[in-house]
């Protein structure tokens, strides 16, 4: 077991969360390509996208429906702060975790948190485990909890 993929799990086992780890045949970057390989719904994937805070040069993690884009001048309306998008680079060596593999957990350093409320309407949702080739699922009510993400409309 990867790294990665072993701290998203010990993560979700210490925390008692319910999850179903699996692994997709293929690559999975995409959102799209994880719905393929697990078949769900494309709104039943999480996907993971951090930007920088430019005040201060913190993390700022998007969970978003898979077929949902963020819009950073709507995000940056309810913010006080504006956004810029970071860098594989810079994700990996902050979050711990790989563009594609990076799950809403378990980073590296401290990262604020908004939740796309779209993922709430899904009981269960799949989030990247680490990799670009495990996910996971998790109750959506859970993960919010869990990440003590803010809902906010950002798409």
């Amino acid at each position: 077991m990867s790294k990665s993929l072993n701290r998203v799990t010990t993560y979700l086992v210490s925390n008692k969360i319910e999850h179903e780890i699996r692994k997709t045949d293929q690559l999975a970057r995409t959102a799209k390509e994880a719905a393929a390989g697990i078949g769900c719904q494309l709104n039943q994937i999480v996907k993971s996208i951090i930007f920088l805070a430019k005040d201060s040069d913190r993390l700022v993690l998007f969970l978003t429906a898979g077929g949902n884009f963020v819009d950073t001048e709507k995000a940056e309306g309810f913010l006080d702060f504006r956004l810029y998008k970071a860098n594989a680079q810079l994700i990996r060596s902050r979050t711990g975790f790989v563009i594609g593999g990076v799950p809403p957990f378990s980073h590296k350093e401290k990262v604020e948190i908004f939740m796309d409320p779209e993922l709430l309407r899904h009981q269960l949702v799949w989030a990247a485990a680490g990799t670009p080739y495990h996910v996971f699922s998790i109750k959506s009510e859970d993960l919010k909890l869990v990440t003590q993400a803010r809902v906010l409309d950002f798409t």
